[in-house]
C-alpha cells in the first residue's frame, strides 16, 4: 500500500491528486497491467479520505482508460498505450501551427537544418546547369539504382572510389532506406536487435513488419556488448539496427573497438548490421574520429544508409544505400516495389552540387554556425537547469537528450504539454522505446531551428516548469 501514499496539496481536489498518482504508478510499471487496485474502503482509510473520494478516483481512471471494473470483483489497472494519444497530439502540433504563428514558438522538436542557411544561389546554378546540359532527360525516370553520375560521385567523394557504384542505391531519404531494407530481409517473427533507446521511425517500421524486437542499452562508446552477445547466443538474429555517430536520441557515438567487436559478432552469428549514418558530418569535437561500420566491414555484413535530407534540405529527399552483394537483388526488388525511382532532377542537381565543391563548403559553414548554438545550450543547461536535468555533451549533431532528475515528480509527457502551452516544443522520450514507460524521465531538445534568443527563452520555460 505504501506506493499509494501521497502528500496532498491544498489547492487541488484530492480525488484529482490521487488519480494522477495512480496513473503515474501505472505508466511507470509500479502498478502492473491487470493488477487489482485496493478496495475503496482500504484506500480511503490508508489515505485518510472518505469513500466518495475514492469512488470518484476510480470513475476518473476508468473514463481515462487507466482502469476497468469487474462486477463483484473490484477495479483493475489498465496500462494504456502512452504513445498513441501523445503521438497524435505531437504530430497535430506541427500540422496546426500556421507559418505566421510558427515564429512565436521555440522549436526544440524539429531537427532539420535551418532553411535560412541554405545556399539557394548555388543550388539555382546547378539546377540551371543540369537543365541546360540534360534537357528533358533531367525530368525522366532514372534506372532502379539511381542516376549513374551521382552514384559514381558518391563513391569518389565519400568512399575514395572503394565502393562499386553498382552497389549504391539512391533512395528518398533514410526513412525510406530503412523501409526498403526491412521489406527485403525482415519477415514476420524474425528477430532483430535495436539500441535502447532508438529512432522512433525505425521502431515503427520493424513493428509494422511484425518482427520480434530486442533492445540493448546504449552506454558510452555504444551498446552494452555483454548484453548484446547474450541475446545473440539465445536467438537467431536477422539484423542489428544502429546509428553509429550522434545516435538519435542519445547523441552517443560508437568507439572503434565496439564497432570492430560488433562486426566480429555479425560474422560469427550470421546477421546483418543496418548502419544509419545520421549526422556524422556535424562534428564540433575534433577528437571524434569518423570511421563508419561500413569502412571496416571486411565480411560484407553492413548495409549502410545515408540521408542528405537531414543536413541539406528536407524537401530534396535524397539518400543512398550501400548494399551487400548477397542481398543486392532483394533490396533492388524492394525499391522497385516501393516507388520505382527517386526524382531524377534532384539526383542530377545534387551530383553537380557535390562535384563542384559546394557540398564540402556548405558543411564547413553550418558546422561553424551550429557549434555556437551547441555551446550556448551546454552553458544554459549547466547554469539554468543544473539541478533539474542530467545530460551528456555529444560533440556533434543537432540535439541533446536530457534526463529529468528523479526528485522532480514530472514526466516528459507532463513537460511536453506544459511546454506546448507556453509555445515551446520538445520531443518526449517515450517515443524512443519499445515500452514507452522506459522513456518517461527523458526528453530531447534540438537547436537546428532556434537562434540564441529563442534557446534562452525555451530553456527558461523548461526551468520554470521543472521547478
Amino acid at each position: 500500500m505504501e506506493k499509494y501514499k501521497i502528500c496532498f496539496e491544498e489547492e487541488i481536489p484530492k480525488y484529482i491528486q490521487i488519480a494522477k498518482n495512480i496513473k503515474k504508478l501505472i505508466d511507470n510499471g509500479e502498478v502492473c497491467d491487470g493488477e487489482k487496485l485496493p478496495s475503496i474502503r482500504k484506500l480511503s482509510e490508508f489515505l485518510g479520505v472518505n469513500n466518495d473520494t475514492i469512488v470518484n478516483v476510480y470513475k476518473k481512471l476508468q473514463s481515462e482508460g487507466y482502469a476497468f471494473l469487474k462486477m463483484g470483483s473490484g477495479t483493475y489497472a489498465k496500462k494504456r498505450d502512452i504513445n498513441k494519444r501523445l503521438l497524435r497530439d505531437y504530430s497535430n502540433t506541427f500540422k496546426r501551427i500556421s507559418k505566421e504563428d510558427y515564429d512565436d514558438y521555440v522549436d526544440f522538436a524539429e531537427e532539420n537544418p535551418c532553411a535560412e542557411f541554405f545556399p539557394v544561389d548555388n543550388f539555382k546554378k546547378v539546377i540551371n546547369e543540369v537543365l541546360d546540359r540534360d534537357g528533358v532527360d533531367a525530368l525522366s525516370y532514372e534506372e532502379t539504382l539511381g542516376y549513374e553520375g551521382l552514384r559514381s560521385n558518391i563513391s569518389k567523394y565519400f568512399w575514395n572510389g572503394e565502393i562499386d557504384s553498382e552497389r549504391i542505391l539512391i533512395v528518398s531519404g533514410a526513412q525510406q532506406g530503412i523501409d526498403i531494407i526491412s521489406k527485403a530481409i525482415v519477415n514476420v517473427n524474425d528477430n532483430i536487435i535495436v539500441e535502447k533507446p532508438t529512432y522512433s521511425g525505425a521502431l515503427s517500421i520493424f513493428k509494422w513488419r511484425r518482427a520480434n524486437i530486442f533492445e540493448v542499452d546504449m552506454e558510452c562508446g555504444g551498446i552494452n556488448i555483454d548484453e548484446f552477445e547474450k541475446i545473440l547466443k539465445k536467438n537467431n538474429i536477422k539484423c542489428f539496427y544502429t546509428m553509429s555517430y550522434f545516435q538519435n536520441p542519445t547523441g552517443l557515438s560508437y568507439s572503434y573497438e565496439k564497432k570492430k567487436k560488433i562486426i566480429e559478432l555479425a560474422n560469427k552469428y550470421d546477421f546483418y548490421i543496418i548502419e544509419d549514418d545520421y549526422l556524422s558530418e556535424i562534428r564540433y569535437d575534433e577528437r571524434i574520429d569518423y570511421t563508419s561500420f561500413k569502412a571496416i566491414d571486411e565480411g560484407d555484413r553492413v548495409i549502410y544508409i545515408k540521408s542528405f535530407s537531414k543536413i541539406f534540405l528536407p524537401g530534396i529527399r535524397i539518400g543512398y544505400l550501400v548494399m551487400p552483394s548477397k542481398i543486392k537483388e532483394q533490396i533492388e526488388n524492394s525499391k522497385i516495389n516501393t516507388d520505382i525511382s527517386t526524382s531524377s532532377l534532384m539526383q542530377r542537381a545534387l551530383d553537380l552540387y557535390i562535384k563542384n565543391g559546394y557540398w564540402k563548403k556548405y558543411i564547413n559553414e553550418i558546422n561553424i554556425i551550429y557549434e555556437k548554438r551547441y555551446n550556448f545550450m551546454i552553458n544554459n543547461f549547466s547554469s539554468v537547469l543544473k539541478d533539474k536535468v542530467q545530460f551528456i555533451s555529444p560533440g556533434g549533431g543537432f540535439s541533446f537528450y536530457l534526463k529529468i532528475n528523479d526528485l522532480i515528480k514530472k514526466s516528459c509527457i507532463d513537460l511536453f504539454y506544459e511546454c506546448k502551452r507556453n509555445k515551446v516544443l520538445i520531443t518526449p522520450g517515450v517515443f524512443f522505446y519499445k515500452d514507452a514507460a522506459n522513456g518517461l524521465n527523458y526528453f530531447k531538445v534540438g537547436f537546428s531551428k532556434t537562434n540564441e534568443d529563442k534557446i534562452q527563452r525555451g530553456i527558461d520555460v523548461i526551468n520554470s516548469i521543472l521547478k
